[in-house]
C-alpha cells in the first residue's frame, strides 16, 4: 500500500490506536501531521518514525482548545499544502459513573473532547478540502454509539454524537469527492480499555496494529465512493 502523496492529520498520537495509525501511515509514505498533549511521547514518536519512509511532523496540543486546532491544522496546511486525509482520534473516556451520579465537569470535558473539538477540526479541513474536490474525514466511533449501556455515561452519549454526525456530513458531501465514514474499533489492547476494563487481560484481545488495515483502506484512494458508512475494524481485511 502506498501512500506516497497523501497526507494526513491524525490526532491523539501519543498512544494506541492514534499513534499507531501515524506510525502505519508514514511507514507507507504519508507526509502525517500528529498532535496530542504529552511533548514527550510526541518526541518519542518521531524517534520511531524518523528513518521510514513518509514525513512526521508533531504538534503539541490540547484538542479542546480552539487556537490549538487552528494550529495544528495550519501547520499541515504551510508543511504539505493540502490535507487529505483526518483522523478524528482522539477522545476522552470519562467516568464509569450513572447518569444520576455522573460529574457534570467529566460530562462537559467528554462532550467537548469528543464530539466539539471532532466539529471544529472537520470544519476547518473541509474548506479546502471542497476547493481541492478530494478529501477523506474518518471518525472513531464505539459499540456504544449504536447501544447505550449502563455507566457509559458521557463516553457513549458522545459516540452517539459522532455517528450522528458523520451521518449528516456525509449527506451534505453527497456528489463531491470529499467523502466521510465512520469507524469501531471494537475491543483493542490500549489504555482506555484497561481503564474501562482493569479487570480485562490485555493479552486477550487484538492489539492496534491488528486493525490498521481499515485505516489504511480509508486512506488510500481505492476507498473512493465510500461515504457515510460504519466499518467494523476487526472485521475489515484490505486485500
Amino acid at each position: 500500500m502506498d501512500l506516497e502523496n497523501v497526507t494526513a492529520i491524525v490526532t491523539g498520537v501519543s498512544r494506541g490506536i492514534g499513534r499507531t495509525i501515524a506510525q502505519t501511515y508514514v511507514e507507507h509514505g504519508a507526509g502525517v501531521v500528529g498532535c496530542a498533549r504529552s511533548e514527550e511521547a510526541l518526541e518519542s514518536l518521531e524517534n520511531e518514525c524518523g528513518r521510514m519512509t513518509g514525513t512526521l511532523r508533531t504538534i503539541p496540543a490540547n484538542i479542546t482548545e480552539s487556537d490549538d486546532r487552528e494550529k495544528v491544522v495550519n501547520a499541515a496546511g504551510d508543511q504539505f499544502g493540502r490535507i487529505d486525509v483526518l483522523v478524528n482520534n482522539a477522545g476522552l473516556l470519562g467516568t464509569r459513573d450513572t447518569i444520576a451520579d455522573y460529574p457534570m465537569e467529566t460530562w462537559t470535558k467528554v462532550i467537548d473532547a469528543n464530539v466539539n473539538a471532532l466539529f471544529h477540526l472537520t470544519q476547518l479541513v473541509l474548506a479546502g478540502m471542497l476547493q481541492h474536490n478530494s478529501g477523506r474525514i474518518v471518525n472513531i466511533t464505539s459499540g456504544v454509539g449504536v447501544r447505550g449501556s449502563a455507566r457509559w455515561g458521557a463516553y457513549a452519549v458522545s459516540k452517539f454524537g459522532v455517528e450522528g454526525f458523520t451521518q449528516v456530513l456525509a449527506d451534505e458531501l453527497s456528489g463531491t469527492n470529499v467523502e466521510t465514514n465512520a469507524v469501531n474499533p471494537g475491543p483493542i489492547s490500549t489504555d482506555m480499555r484497561a481503564k474501562a476494563y482493569p479487570e480485562e487481560d490485555p493479552e486477550t484481545i487484538p492489539s492496534p496494529e491488528d486493525i490498521m488495515d481499515i485505516f489504511l483502506y480509508l486512506a488510500s484512494e481505492q476507498s473512493r465512493g465510500n461515504n457515510g458508512k460504519r466499518y467494523e475494524a476487526q472485521e475489515f481485511r484490505f486485500e
